[in-house]
């Protein structure tokens, strides 16, 4: 998970969003090279952005339980709930920073324990997308 800090990037999104000067693509103006993964998946939700590629997970990570939560819910992965449900953030858990609650297509509620739920015998189902 990457942790680093671009301060003016959201900044930079702020001005020119208010501006209405949003003509240039999102890769002139910006760099997700040294954004947070919150952010990154933010702007992604923005810029209406589909994926590249695709793969299966072959071992646990917190990212692969954050998806398997997600697809369980019937969707790809946080940008595309983003997309949906037109939300900025997702509602996780501050001790372990696993989804806590998703809300499903036909409006119904998923919620999540803080402790892992995806078994191993469950990782090699997850998708992992690539942008």
């Amino acid at each position: 998970m990457v942790t680093q800090e671009a301060p003016c990037i959201s900044r930079c999104l702020e001005e020119a969003h208010s501006l209405d000067e949003f003509s240039t693509s999102y890769k002139e103006v910006i760099n997700t090279s040294n954004m947070k993964n919150s952010e990154v998946s933010g702007v992604m939700a923005k810029a209406d952005i589909k994926p590249k590629s695709i793969y299966h997970a072959k071992k646990w990570s917190d990212d692969v339980e954050n998806l398997y939560r997600f697809q369980q819910a019937g969707y790809r992965d946080e940008v595309e709930y983003k997309q949906v449900k037109q939300v900025d953030m997702v509602e996780c858990w501050p001790e372990t920073g696993f989804v806590k609650k998703l809300q499903r297509r036909d409006n119904t509620f998923y919620y999540y324990d803080k402790q892992r739920e995806c078994e191993d015998k469950e990782v090699h189902k997850v998708k992992v997308y690539v942008y």
